[in-house]
This record gives structure tokens, sequence and C-alpha cells, in this order.
């Protein structure tokens, strides 16, 4: 999508808001390797296992999805500023700071509840035998990765918003 861009608008180099989503789409995909292993304890593939709705979702969901804003930003280039981009920027990094240290809050509970870098940790025992975390990020919202994802899927459309077109930072 940045070469198409760059090639359809005869442009030099790509466009500051081309970056920025390319940018966050690719720490998105390198967490996503790097954090490999805690996929494996994801609900996903312990209750649900490899089915339909794990290969739709990863066949078609999510390289369609997660790549609209690119797509977009193609046929509708926008201009932003240096401030708005970093005003963007730090939205998406708080976004990962939250989905990321979330996630590994709940993937290293779930891998060793008794490590003694999580007795800071409370935790409601549940009927299966599990706990369910209440202290922590799991303390302040139910689901703070999605929150955290909530976040970050706004800092990857800002750079689309035709409201950036009026210039106002």
């Amino acid at each position: 999508m940045l070469l198409a861009e760059m090639k359809i608008h005869n442009l030099s180099v790509p466009s500051l808001s081309m970056i920025l989503v390319n940018s966050f789409q690719l720490l998105y995909v390198v967490d996503a390797l790097w954090n490999e292993e805690a996929i494996l304890t994801t609900m996903d593939i312990t209750h649900d296992g490899f089915g339909f709705m794990l290969a739709f979702g990863d066949l078609v969901w999510v390289p369609f999805v997660y790549s609209l804003q690119a797509f977009y930003l193609v046929g509708h280039p926008i201009t932003i500023t240096w401030p708005v981009a970093a005003a963007i920027t730090v939205l998406n990094c708080i976004g990962y700071y939250i989905f990321r240290s979330a996630n590994s809050q709940k993937n290293n509970f779930r891998r060793n509840p008794a490590d003694p870098k999580l007795a800071n940790l409370k935790f409601i025992p549940t009927a299966t035998g599990k706990g369910l975390l209440v202290t922590g990020w799991w303390g302040f919202v139910r689901h703070p990765n999605y929150l955290g994802d909530i976040i970050m899927a706004l800092a990857w459309s800002l750079p689309c918003g035709e409201f950036l077109r009026l210039k106002w930072i």
C-alpha cells in the first residue's frame, strides 16, 4: 500500500499518514511474533482449537480489516502535520502499552499463578479451578487488552480522518 500510494500519486516519499499507519501495523505484527508463546494461552487456542473461527479470523478477517487504513490512504491521501502525527503516535503508544502489559500480565498468571513476581495480584478462584484476576490491569477493566486494542485502532484510523484536512493543529 505504501508503494502503491507513492506510485499512484507520483510521490518520492510516502505520506506521513501512510508512514504512521504502516509503522503502527508493523509494530503490531512484530509484537505478535515476539510474544508468540502468549498466543497459546488465549481462549481461541485453549477452548476453540483450530476451527472455522480461528481459520477465518487469521486468513480473512485480520488481513482484510487490519489493512483497510492503508488501503484507504492509497485512494484518499491525507496530509497531516508533525504535531498531529506526534499526538497520534503518543495515543498509539498508550494503547500499545496497555495492550502489551495487560496481555503479559494475563499470560504470566496463566503460565504460573504462583510466580513470586505476581504475588501482588489477587484473584478469584473459578469453578474450573483457574483464577480470575481482580487486580492489576484486570482490576481496572474486565478486558484491558481490548481497551489497548481499541485505543490502537483509533490511532491507526486517525491518520485517515477527513477532519484532519482542517489543519487546526
